[in-house]
């Protein structure tokens, strides 16, 4: 559940008096948008986008000889003057969800994770999240399907699920009740992922325990 288990180590990283020139290539190369920009030390000093450095680079209406002075001069301009120094990034200990929540709110595609001496140590990316979450919940394994059943408020009902599906052998990876109902005004449910061939056997199960399977909730993949 924590980042580092899923993060690339060993991150490529910029120094603060690289060119932006070298910065656009390093990113063009390693087909990055985000990249790292770090001291001797290799303490997280701030972060530099394909977009920063789109921005530096003078309009394509300026005319060919003052275009290619600004060109020259962008490039050879060091990073440090683009870069944001207001990174947010991810200590070692936290967790996917963590992640999950912090690239939400702030709009961007990647985090940096560092130690507690703030040296960094990986970058956590929304695909690095997408391949966590696949892993942890079994996505695409054969047998792998969701089944929603409805919430009927009745006491303790997360634990009669338990039951019922382990009572039967039933092999599960995630239970997750929404009790306040989800977007589109759809009363409050309770989904489960199952990973198993015989789907029948599992609404049996539940049914049993007196549950009701929603069949506005299509088992997917």
């Amino acid at each position: 559940m924590y980042v580092t288990n899923y993060m690339k180590r060993s991150p490529v990283t910029a120094r603060p008096d690289d060119t932006i020139a070298e910065v656009k290539t390093l990113m063009a190369n390693h087909h990055f948008r985000h990249l790292p920009v770090v001291g001797e030390n290799g303490r997280l000093l701030g972060m530099v986008t394909d977009r920063d450095v789109r921005s530096a680079y003078p309009s394509s209406v300026l005319g060919d000889r003052q275009g290619k002075d600004e060109l020259l001069k962008v490039g050879q301009t060091a990073v440090c003057e683009i870069m944001s120094y207001e990174v947010v990034f991810l200590p070692a200990f936290a967790t996917l969800d963590d992640a999950l929540l912090l690239l939400d709110r702030h709009k961007i595609g990647a985090l940096p994770v560092v130690d507690d001496r703030h040296q960094i140590i990986g970058i956590f990316s929304i695909r690095d999240l997408i391949r966590a979450y696949t892993i942890l919940f079994g996505l695409g394994e054969r047998g792998s399907a969701l089944v929603g059943v409805k919430d009927d408020g009745r006491p303790r009902p997360l634990t009669r699920i338990v039951q019922a599906l382990e009572e039967h052998d039933i092999h599960f990876s995630r239970l997750v009740r929404n009790k306040s109902g989800l977007p589109g005004g759809e009363p409050p449910a309770i989904t489960i992922r199952v990973n198993t061939m015989n789907l029948r056997a599992v609404h049996q199960a539940l049914e049993k325990a007196g549950f009701v399977i929603d069949p506005m909730r299509p088992e997917k993949l």
